[in-house]
């Protein structure tokens, strides 16, 4: 059984929604001190109050792709404020559906802030032995878009793959100082944002054996990575796609 302990803290970015919400509730469930991290208050707040523990359970708004160059510096103003961390999931993102033929530079770029520059510059922050703990471990929500994409996913299957080959570098990097880094890649999981499409997941919904994902399915996996029971794995991009590939 994973468990953790209230000196173990934990950051969640996204964590006022979806697969966010539900590894930061995970963990604190599970015992940990968690950071969760949002763009909305509102949203953190009522997040905080589903919490099992709300009073290990921390708030943060910050919008990660307004300064990124900066995050290094915040995670130290969090690791200041809260003490040093276990680990961090970064489950923040953006997804969008959109043909080549009207594909933007600039509208790419902020995809590729937030999917990509964001949690680059987050680890950069976190593998820091003056901010994380021996045998920490960092855990990345990329997507299963990285490796077999549908049209009119060229932005947002190029920010994922990118994100995904990086962790596998920088998790050989910081691996001689006992940090861990891994991706997850889900395919579609039940979410706020896909629940309100219309009839999207029902569309979907034939491609999955199992039925469409619950963001359990994801967080589970979440907290098994950030856990000792994985201290062997490192570098590695899991799908979770329930067979669909």
């Amino acid at each position: 059984m994973i468990s953790f302990t209230s000196d173990q803290r934990f950051i969640v970015t996204g964590a006022s929604s979806g697969i966010g919400e539900g590894v930061a509730l995970l963990l604190n469930e599970l015992g940990a001190d968690v950071i969760g991290i949002g763009r909305n208050i509102e949203r953190l707040l009522s997040m905080r109050e589903k919490a099992k523990y709300p009073e290990h359970m921390y708030i943060e708004q910050k919008d990660l792709s307004d300064d990124i160059e900066s995050l290094p510096l915040y995670i130290k103003s969090l690791k200041e404020k809260y003490g040093k961390f276990q680990g961090m999931a970064y489950c923040a993102g953006k997804a969008m559906r959109q043909p080549v033929k009207i594909w933007d530079v600039n509208e790419a770029k902020e995809y590729f802030d937030i999917n990509y520059f964001a949690p680059i510059s987050m680890l950069k922050g976190f593998c820091d032995k003056r901010i994380c703990n021996h045998g920490s471990s960092c855990v990345l929500i990329s997507s299963a878009s990285a490796l077999l994409a549908d049209k009119g996913h060229t932005i947002y299957a190029g920010s994922k793959a990118a994100l995904s080959a990086s962790v596998r570098s920088i998790a050989k990097e910081y691996a001689p100082y006992s940090i861990r880094a891994n991706c997850i890649l889900p395919t579609v999981i039940k979410t706020p944002m896909t629940s309100s499409r219309g009839d999207y997941l029902e569309e979907q919904s034939a491609k999955y054996p199992l039925g469409i994902g619950e963001v359990s399915d994801v967080a589970n996996l979440v907290a098994f990575l950030l856990s000792e029971k994985a201290r062997w794995i490192t570098a590695q991009n899991y799908v979770v796609d329930c067979g669909s590939f």
